[in-house]
């Protein structure tokens, strides 16, 4: 789990890491959580089922660690990206087309209906067709598209205020980029999210789906 901050630093980091710890513990995976970015280094990578990047901010990655998450996704690694992972490495092109999408604003944190759009996913199939749910609505630059986007979930923006994007206004999806799997959802400003059941199941099928561990 990597969480370094060249911005802003998001008071759920440590609720966050502790839930995905705990996840992860669950599923047979030990984790560490670092801002340190020698840890993404070909040798350190080899051995993780995934890697979460949860909720980084600015330029965090030099060019070695750059190359390295490149080619560790490429080869079968899973990545998880999670919030303020879209406010990362804005000077990075191939981190853009990893997520998918590049963080633009938001309005004031309050509630709104998300819409499951993939009641298949592991990350989704567990909650309601209409998930009434309180977070910091990201606007994104412009949503995921391409080949293989699988769009898990969007936001209803008509059940909040100070929406940009029309609709659809996806708020997660995945894909996957050579052998690897990529998700990113946008969920997860409040430390308290990280205590909720159905965001909790959220985070566990996110991390199931990217390490392989379901289809």
């Amino acid at each position: 789990m990597f969480s370094a901050t060249a911005g802003y630093r998001h008071e759920s980091i440590a609720p966050g890491a502790a839930a995905l710890a705990e996840l992860a513990t669950g599923c047979g995976l030990s984790t560490l959580h670092t801002q340190d970015t020698r840890a993404l280094r070909p040798e350190m990578l080899a051995g993780c089922a995934a890697v979460v990047f949860l909720s980084p901010t600015g330029e965090v990655l030099d060019d070695r660690a750059r190359a390295a998450l490149r080619g560790y996704v490429a080869a079968g690694g899973g990545l998880l990206a999670v919030h303020a992972a879209t406010c990362a490495e804005f000077g990075w092109p191939y981190y853009g087309q990893l997520l998918g999408a590049r963080f633009a604003g938001h309005p004031e944190i309050q509630p709104g209906d998300v819409l499951v759009r993939d009641r298949d996913h592991p990350a989704t199939a567990h909650l309601p067709a209409v998930w009434r749910w309180t977070d910091e609505w990201y606007d994104f630059r412009a949503g995921p598209a391409g080949r293989g986007v699988r769009v898990l979930a969007e936001v209803d923006e008509a059940s909040y205020e100070g929406g940009t994007m029309g609709a659809p206004h996806p708020v997660a999806w995945c894909h996957e980029v050579g052998r690897g799997r990529v998700l990113y959802t946008a969920l997860g400003h409040l430390p308290s999210a990280y205590a909720d059941p159905g965001f909790r199941g959220h985070l566990l099928g996110a991390l199931r789906w990217c390490a392989g561990l379901e289809g």
